[in-house]
């Protein structure tokens, strides 16, 4: 196990991915193994610290921040056991769902449901429920059939659906509340092929469509810009068709240049020039084209995300989702 030399010595700063949460924890500690995380625990209560886990950063809020020990898990990042039969996975906490998609797919397997970033780790995955689409689908911690937690005490404790199944249901989204995540074991599915298609579309046309496009496709999400009258939509279905490769300049013209430099530009120049966010909008709904791409899930699923952004979500009912989008709308 890494931790700074001197346990009183303040640790380097840290900051998420986005970069406006930060602190400087007391000390920092990356296990090797549960039974290094339950030493580090143990020796963090002994010695009065509260303790935070840290994945990868991708929390837009202050949930990692401490003064006390944070806890890594950049080493506890390996599969250790799949079973192809049943489609069992059981695999270290600190894996990035990045490189969990590369090794299940050299298995034959995927995630059932993946959200739009890949970064990262399973354990903040689903201790913070992040989601992908789909009306007939469930987030990602739904897919989880046993966890192993080390307590507050330096305890571990297994659980599942069948093994202590309240706090299995807890603790898949708990929030770091109850215990460190050490092990997880995935539900996961065959590997599949996504027929992506994105459009833009007439925002108050998809609206009123919204309740048959969403139950119509396997996936679909719409982004709407404010002053826009443009909705960019997503349909993803599955398909038995194989999996057609895009071209290196195609895929770097779309994935980086339009969908990351250029919205870069206009999100620095809304912010020099907010007066003109209006027509910067217009402008960047009438820039986006049709792109139809067909693919491993793990492909279409995600996207490259290199701009930085702090994003906030609401849950509402799906029938009220045109009203809830309208409404936004309107006050902004």
């Amino acid at each position: 196990m890494s931790e700074t030399s001197d346990p009183h010595e303040r640790a380097t700063a840290w900051r998420n991915w986005t970069g406006d949460e930060r602190c400087t924890p007391a000390a920092v500690a990356q296990p090797g193994s549960i039974e290094e995380s339950s030493e580090a625990i143990e020796r963090a209560g002994r010695e009065g610290r509260r303790v935070r886990v840290a994945g990868t950063g991708h929390s837009f809020s202050d949930i990692a921040c401490t003064d006390g020990l944070m806890l890594k898990l950049d080493h506890l990042a390996s599969i250790l056991d799949i079973d192809r039969a049943s489609g069992l996975v059981r695999v270290q906490a600190g894996i990035t769902i990045r490189e969990l998609n590369r090794q299940l797919d050299a298995h034959g397997l995927a995630l059932e449901n993946l959200g739009d970033v890949d970064a990262q780790s399973i354990c903040g995955d689903i201790s913070t429920a992040t989601h992908g689409t789909g009306a007939l689908l469930q987030n990602i911690s739904a897919q989880v059939t046993a966890l192993t937690l080390v307590l507050a005490d330096g305890s571990t404790l297994e659980c599942s659906r069948e093994r202590d199944p309240e706090i299995f249901r807890a603790a898949r989204v708990g929030l770091g509340a109850l215990g460190v995540i050490a092990e997880v074991t995935l539900r996961c599915v065959p590997a599949f092929t996504l027929h992506g298609i994105d459009a833009p579309a007439p925002l108050a046309d998809t609206l009123e469509r919204f309740g048959e496009l969403a139950l119509g496709n396997d996936h679909f999400e719409l982004y709407v810009f404010p002053h826009a009258t443009t909705a960019l939509t997503r349909t993803n279905n599955r398909t038995d068709r194989a999996p057609r490769p895009r071209g290196r300049v195609s895929a770097y013209a779309n994935d980086v240049l339009l969908t990351n430099r250029v919205f870069d530009l206009f999100c620095r120049a809304g912010r020099r020039f907010p007066s003109r966010i209006p027509q910067l909008n217009r402008l960047a709904t009438r820039l986006v084209g049709n792109s139809e791409r067909v693919g491993r899930s793990t492909e279409i699923f995600t996207s490259r995300r290199l701009v930085r952004f702090t994003e906030m979500e609401y849950a509402v009912p799906r029938e009220h989702t045109p009203e809830a989008v309208r409404r936004v709308m309107d006050v902004i």
